[in-house]
Order: C-alpha cells, then structure tokens, then sequence
C-alpha cells in the first residue's frame, strides 16, 4: 500500500507568538493608548476615568484570555462620548495589527453569556468587512453615570476599525448592567474562538485568497 504524504500545516501554534499591538491616538478631545496582546492570560490594566468601562473592558480581556493596557483621558466634562468612541476606535486599530494578515485563524467565532437573568450571543466574522447587528435592548438610559447607548457607539467604532462582522443578540435581560457585562464576555470569548490559530487552515480561511 503507497503511503500517504500529509503537508505540514503553514501555520503551527507557535505562530501565535507576537500577536500583539501598540496603538496610540490624540486628538483635541481624547488622548489614549491601548496595548494588546491577543494570547495573553487575561490580564486587564485600565484607566480610562470612566469606571463603567474599565469594569467592561476588564471583563472582556479576562473572558477572552486578552492582555489589555487602556489609558484614555478625554472631554469628560463635556459627556462621555467622544471617549467611549475614541477608545472603540483605537481598540479596533490595536486588534487589526496585532492579527496582521490572519494567516491561520478561524476566523469565525461565536459564544452566549448568561449573567442572572440576562443571557446574550455574540457572533463574529473576522472577514475584513465591517458590519454591527446590534440587538441589544436596554431600556435604562443608565447604569450609574454611564451613559447604555455609548456600548453601541463603542461597537460600532470597534467593528469597523478591526473590519469584523459582529451579531450582538440580547436573548433575555432586564438590568442593564447584566446585558452589558454579557455581551462584552460574550464578545470576548467569540473574539477569541475567531482569532485562535487552527493547524488546518493553510494561509487564511476565504475562498478569495485574503481576509
């Protein structure tokens, strides 16, 4: 019987060593840094004067096994906005580096996060084509200070900056603070599902050649 000749896969999990990224972004509003590490352990070092993001984005780098520095001064005697956003943003920019061409990755992802009575899914695509279906129904205006609607203006500043196709779909929930803190675990651990090396996919995983 001839024997079978197996490739080498591309891309061995080795390969997973430098995902990491450096991005800085000033304007006359905001002044922030964030620094990634897609393979870390899950540590979260956050400052942005906002006290309802830092517990958000601390979630979300514990969930999915990300390293995440954010310092961020911003306008915040103004509102909140323009530093929810910019930090969406630079966020985004560090993701997009740090995977560089995606050779190797899943590319898809998806989990549900429960938290009491909120439960929530997140679905992402790490197509290289941005688009946000958010669904996320929070009646409150606020937790605390914080102003609900500013997680969609993250998302959608986070989604277009990595070029990602994110669901975010709130099953069930009443507290506001329950569906948020789900949907940045759920997303989380999606992310990290998408962007795990797999030692099957030889360059990236399209029929187009690139993502």
């Amino acid at each position: 019987m001839p024997k079978v000749r197996t490739r080498p896969a591309r891309r061995p999990r080795d390969a997973r060593k430098g995902r990491e990224a450096t991005v800085s972004r000033k304007t006359k509003e905001t002044e922030i840094t964030v620094v990634l590490h897609i393979d870390g352990s899950g540590h979260g070092d956050l400052d942005t004067g906002i006290p309802f993001l830092n517990h958000m984005l601390d979630s979300f780098a514990r969930h999915g096994f990300f390293d995440l520095f954010v310092r961020a001064r911003g306008d915040l005697d103004v509102d909140q906005h323009h530093t929810v956003e910019d930090i969406g943003l630079t966020l985004g920019q560090a993701w997009r580096k740090a995977l560089g061409d995606k050779a190797g990755i899943r590319r898809f992802g998806d989990a549900t996060c429960p938290l009491d009575e909120a439960l929530v899914s997140a679905v992402v695509d790490l197509s290289g084509r941005p688009f946000l279906a958010y669904n996320l129904k929070i009646r409150q205006a606020r937790v605390g200070d914080f102003d609900t609607e500013l997680v969609h203006d993250f998302m959608a500043a986070f989604v277009n900056e990595v070029g990602m196709n994110l669901h975010l779909n709130q099953v069930q929930g009443r507290n506001p603070h329950h569906v948020l803190e789900a949907a940045f675990k759920a997303l989380a651990r999606a992310l990290d599902k998408a962007s795990q090396i797999d030692p099957r996919v030889e360059g990236v995983l399209s029929t187009k050649g690139s993502l």
